[in-house]
């Protein structure tokens, strides 16, 4: 499978150090250093090659407490106009059999309106509608793959065929046994059915039963949910947690009661798509910058200050940043530190999501704050999921008593959703309990476990010269395929090897830059890494 991965090569220094930070930069331009507050400290940005790759560094005395390295090289130019070609002639295509569907020559499946409601306003987008039936069926069988078994280190997947390319799909009642799972955000492993956490979720589904039935503000608080919103408090080091049964709700719910009309959100352009659409229902004023970008945000955050709102020139109610604690699909950890001493110096607030570093991160498992020994206090709202490092569902929220107590009669995710489920809120204490060392484990067992199993990992894929993303201590571990074909190519490969992987492309990434997307976990063996890195390069 070597064919389908390019090698790494080598770029212009100098075009590295200019090009701005976006999902396909190398580095950003220093954040400028405010002397007044930190007299002793530089702030320095340089590059290194080691083994082709453009390594980004940020050293700053005053804001990190250990080197920030983080990986990024551009696409090269010879792959980047293949990749284009690739997607030319897909689309070539697709406009011919699209010719053929539209005189009967071939089945159209796709969803369209009947032929009476041919003069309407269209009810389905024709752009998408092409992409979806053109491009993503060719491939979509590397997607939705039904698993019959806890997501854990193995996973057992229910056999299907497809008779019509990839429209329709037919169980074959077979099963794929132990197949490694290089896909699920098991970052800790508890997402199992045996141990600990399952026989305790086990007894609470016998005492409180599945369902509640009813909102927490109604008959749903019950004490477990109590008991839970007080360890998490406690966990993340804030004054007062708040839970909810849906981590996109979590977001989407929660950041319109927090931002209104008059508001300015300013979010990176890589955030998930739950911050997103709760920046959109706020109703505020959005404003995107270059991803981790410090630059870019100090620029937005200046022109919000000197110019206020648009026409009236009135200050801005509230300034709210919108950011991640590991990007998903980059592998890239937030410049919390930065980011918090931007949010000091012009008086607006942070929101993180750490969805993704909760449990991941840090040597007590606290996430991105724990990572870079950070005041959690210094963050406003600290929002989280139970759905990775935990095995469960759900999400939270943390910081100071005002704002809690604020939501739960204000978050529209508070009031009408249901109350989350009792064993999952069993499988959510007793995780994290054993994350905290209360179960009489060793303090940070599992984030360690995970951390080198992520830097053998990413070191073993560069050592064989393979272009990895992201930041070096992050679990998640993109790697580049670049162009379409290979998106589908290598998931069945890997698959036929019975290794679990997750394939990624346009729009989900930039057009020239698809990639497979391992996520370590601390269930992971050595010989299981070791086994799922001999497949790519056969």
């Amino acid at each position: 499978m070597a064919h389908f991965i390019h090698s790494c090569h080598f770029v212009d220094l100098f075009s590295a150090w200019v090009c701005p930070m976006g999902q396909t930069a190398m580095v950003q331009p220093p954040l400028t250093c405010d002397v007044s507050t930190q007299p002793s400290s530089v702030c320095l940005y340089f590059l290194l090659l080691q083994n082709n790759h453009v390594v980004s560094r940020t050293t700053n005395a005053s804001l990190y407490n250990k080197a920030f390295v983080e990986q990024f090289e551009e696409t090269p130019l010879l792959v980047a106009v293949l990749t284009y070609m690739g997607y030319g002639i897909l689309t070539i295509f697709g406009y011919l059999r699209d010719f053929l569907r539209h005189w009967g020559m071939e089945k159209c499946h796709v969803a369209r309106e009947r032929e009476e409601q041919k003069d309407f306003v269209p009810l389905y987008q024709d752009f998408e509608n092409f992409y979806t039936r053109n491009l993503y069926m060719r491939i979509r069988d590397n997607w939705n793959r039904p698993i019959c078994s806890v997501p854990g280190a193995k996973m057992d997947l229910l056999e299907r065929a497809s008779k019509d390319y990839n429209w329709t799909f037919q169980h074959t009642g077979k099963l794929v046994k132990d197949v490694i799972n290089m896909g699920s955000y098991n970052y800790l492993g508890f997402a199992e059915n045996t141990g600990r956490c399952a026989d305790a979720a086990t007894e609470s589904t016998h005492h409180y039963g599945v369902g509640v039935g009813s909102t927490r503000y109604e008959m749903g608080n019950l004490d477990i949910h109590e008991e839970l919103e007080q360890l998490v408090a406690r966990f993340l080091g804030v004054e007062s947690s708040m839970a909810f049964g849906m981590g996109f709700a979590t977001n989407s719910m929660n950041i319109p009661a927090l931002a209104g009309k008059g508001c300015l959100i300013l979010s990176d352009e890589l955030n998930h798509a739950s911050l997103v659409l709760g920046a959109r229902l706020s109703g505020s004023i959005i404003r995107v910058f270059k991803h981790n970008n410090m630059v870019s945000l100090e620029k937005l955050l200046r022109d919000a200050i000197v110019h206020g709102q648009p026409r009236t020139r009135r200050p801005w109610k509230k300034i709210l940043i919108l950011v991640e604690g590991i990007y998903s699909m980059e592998g890239s950890i937030v410049r919390l530190p930065e980011v918090i001493a931007l949010k000091k110096r012009y008086k607006a607030f942070l929101y993180l999501d750490e969805a993704h570093s909760i449990g991941a991160l840090g040597p007590r498992g606290g996430g991105v704050v724990d990572y870079f020994a950070l005041d959690p206090k210094d963050v406003d709202i600290m929002m989280g999921t139970f759905t990775k490092s935990f095995g469960a569902a759900g999400g939270y929220i943390g910081g100071k008593r005002e704002l809690i107590d604020y939501l739960r009669s204000h978050s529209h995710s508070a009031i009408y959703a249901t109350s989350m489920s009792p064993p999952v809120s069993q499988q959510i204490i007793t995780s994290m309990k054993i994350i905290m060392g209360e179960d009489g484990t060793t303090l940070g067992e599992f984030t360690q476990q995970l951390s080198e199993n992520t830097t053998y990992f990413r070191r073993k894929l560069r050592e064989m010269g393979f272009i990895i993303y992201g930041n070096d201590d992050s679990p998640v571990v993109p790697m580049m395929l670049y162009m379409p074909a290979k998106i589908g190519a290598f998931g069945r490969e890997m698959l036929k090897r019975n290794i679990g992987t997750v394939v990624v492309g346009f729009p989900a990434t930039p057009i020239i830059e698809s990639r497979a997307r391992f996520c370590v976990s601390a269930a992971h063996t050595r010989d299981i890494l070791d086994t799922v890195r001999q497949p790519i390069t056969d």
